[in-house]
């Protein structure tokens, strides 16, 4: 939610001019603001997580939203977006071709398009969702105090959120400073990994199917705002099938000792899942040493995502679907 929010805030900030001063809730529900605004409908394409963000903030600001899901999205992420006053469908494309069609609908019918990755002429709103990103990644550092991580691990689909996180960081402690970037994906969606791997200057997509558990990242196309950071910040990316997420589920769902509880979906534990394995298996000892992890690492991750596929979310930690190898 905190990128959609995020930039919801700001375009309707920019829209009646609210000043430069702090953005709270309240001027945004401000009387005065709606009526300027009139009735406004925020349009964006996804695989689940995003798209309740921007219909929950859209309902809290007393605004429309219409969602794209792209084929294969679960019946409980339609339902969970459109209890939220969205009109939401699932329609039979992939999420880069969603993301076209919310854009062309969104041309078509005067509707604000609030996507998280950009393209030539589309750069202030996709930004602003990255600004958003980094209040989680402002919050963690607070937390951490003084205790710098070495290693961050993060989770990328467009790489919008993933180049947001790692720029902060590089920002707050320099880039000679700074930790370890590792971004993960999945092996069926790894347009970063490709684009990172061809390092030849230009963006590299996935066009096959994007078959993968990790829905939140089946992103075929990189988001090219999120890829100038990485391409500066990122120190290494990770290509890896869906059995690595769903054992990042599990291990956080069954944590050792006094470690809280977290449950995580398929995209938000998948750099858990491979921290994990890792750390565990001796056949993993030289990508462990290639990355520099030891006992003095201290790892960051974020969890980006819920149980918001909950009947999948019990096959994985109670059935044992997608065992590890």
């Amino acid at each position: 939610v905190l990128g959609g929010s995020y930039a919801i805030g700001r375009y309707i900030a920019e829209k009646v001019n609210l000043g430069d001063g702090p953005l709270t809730y309240e001027k945004l529900t401000d009387g005065t603001v709606k009526k300027k605004l009139g009735e406004l409908t925020f349009v964006t394409a996804t695989d689940g997580n995003h798209g309740r963000g921007v219909a929950w903030t859209a309902r809290r600001l007393g605004q429309k939203s219409v969602v794209y899901m792209p084929k294969g999205s679960t019946a409980e992420r339609l339902k969970n977006i459109r209890e939220l006053g969205a009109d939401a469908s699932i329609t039979e494309l992939n999420y880069d071709d969603a993301v076209r069609l919310a854009k062309e609908k969104g041309e078509k019918n005067g509707w604000i398009v609030v996507q998280d990755t950009s393209w030539e002429g589309y750069e202030k709103i996709p930004g602003w969702i990255m600004e958003g990103y980094t209040t989680m990644a402002y919050e963690a550092f607070k937390q951490l105090e003084d205790k710098k991580p070495t290693h961050i691990f993060l989770q990328a689909g467009v790489g919008a959120m993933s180049g947001a996180i790692a720029g902060f960081f590089a920002d707050i402690y320099g880039d000679r400073e700074r930790p370890l970037v590792i971004i993960v994906e999945p092996d069926k969606a790894d347009c970063l990994f490709r684009t990172a791997k061809a390092g030849d200057g230009k963006l590299h997509p996935v066009k096959s199917d994007m078959d993968t558990i990790m829905a939140g990242l089946a992103c075929g196309e990189p988001c090219p705002l999120g890829w100038e950071i990485l391409k500066d910040h990122a120190d290494y990316f990770i290509s890896m099938p869906d059995w690595v997420a769903a054992e990042g589920m599990r291990v956080l769902g069954n944590p050792v000792g006094n470690d809280r509880k977290v449950i995580s979906g398929e995209s938000g534990a998948a750099t858990m899942g491979f921290v994990a394995e890792i750390l565990r298996k001796e056949r993993y000892r030289p990508l462990k040493e290639k990355l520099g992890l030891d006992e003095t690492s201290r790892i960051l991750c974020f969890s980006t995502e819920g149980d918001t596929d909950k009947a999948n979310y019990k096959q994985i930690v109670w059935d044992g679907k997608y065992p590890s190898f």
